[in-house]
């Protein structure tokens, strides 16, 4: 188990590695100091590519285990609770309202809206039966599914569609630029905000009561939960668009090997994150090279798999 970080970081360096020479551009490394025009495929494809891919799969691990803490149950993630779906929904709102805004209106807007529906996912859980474990994420998939429904509606009317495929179809990275990536940044730092607050989010998985007898105020941890899990969610969907599966999969994989200590998984949830995220990457500019598949299409049949096999195996750790 100690091993597994290590393990984990050099197998990750490596596909770094390979994310960095595989194209249809030939790029040599080791020349590329040299070559201007290797150096200008590195800078501005290459390079942001590998490093959105890493930002989006360690941010969106982390928002994972952020929104499972908050709502205390393993089988929901910020594609399956209506997150991105509203953070979609504020990103239509503001392009319908303001259409030439700038980028920071709209990250605020995706960011606000986002966390309006974590919170109404919220309040409609607590309202649910607490043996009933199932229903909180099919909960979650319901009401995905009428924000989806909603955000579909309104694109068709106002003529955006093509906004809408981008932000709540599978998301790819084919378009990852220099500049056309940095937001991903933003993301990367309200997950790394999650780390510093690993011990009082592990606290809350406990329930209200027993966190409040600890001296825990459950209200302000709430709300930074509920930040992190916005931002991270919109930060991804307006640059990427969705992503399936890897804040659901990887926090359940990572806590049956390391347990709920948070304080201590969290940065290995992050690695590897990244690390899953980055091989269906490779995965899909490999499997039609030279073209491509979104990557989110490639995750979306691993994740799948890996979810029914969580489903059917118990955890080691109680």
């Amino acid at each position: 188990m100690r091993l597994l970080p290590a393990a984990a970081t050099v197998v990750l360096v490596i596909l770094m590695l390979a994310s960095l020479l595989i194209g249809v551009a030939q790029v040599d490394l080791l020349a590329a100091w040299r070559d201007p025009y290797a150096m200008l495929v590195l800078m501005e494809s290459r390079l942001p590519r590998t490093l959105a891919v890493l930002l989006t799969g360690a941010a969106l691990s982390v928002a994972g285990v952020v929104i499972q803490s908050l709502v205390r149950n393993r089988f929901v993630g910020p594609d399956t609770s209506g997150t991105a779906e509203g953070a979609a929904l504020g990103l239509l709102a503001i392009t319908i309202l303001v259409p030439g805004s700038p980028i920071w209106l709209r990250m605020i807007a995706a960011s606000a809206s986002a966390m309006v529906t974590t919170a109404l996912f919220l309040a409609v859980i607590r309202r649910l039966p607490v043996r009933e474990v199932m229903l909180v994420p099919i909960a979650g998939l319901v009401l995905s599914g009428v924000l989806g429904a909603i955000v579909t509606f309104v694109g068709w009317q106002a003529d955006l569609m093509q906004y809408v495929g981008t932000w709540l179809m599978t998301g790819e990275f084919s378009g990852v630029i220099a500049g056309r990536y940095e937001l991903l940044w933003i993301a990367g730092l309200a997950a790394a905000l999650a780390w510093f607050a690993a011990d009082r989010l592990a606290i809350l998985s406990l329930g209200d009561q027993v966190a409040t007898g600890l001296g825990l105020s459950t209200a302000t941890v709430m709300r930074l939960g509920l930040t992190v899990v916005a931002v991270v969610t919109a930060m991804v969907v307006t640059t990427v668009g969705m992503i399936p599966f890897i804040g659901l999969v990887v926090p359940n994989l990572v806590a049956r090997v390391m347990g709920d200590n948070l304080r201590a998984s969290l940065p290995v949830v992050a690695v590897s994150g990244a690390l899953l995220l980055l091989t269906c990457d490779l995965v899909a500019r490999l499997a039609v090279y030279p073209f491509e598949l979104p990557v989110g299409l490639i995750l979306g049949i691993l994740g799948g798999g890996i979810f029914l096999w969580l489903l059917h195996h118990r955890p080691a750790h109680g």
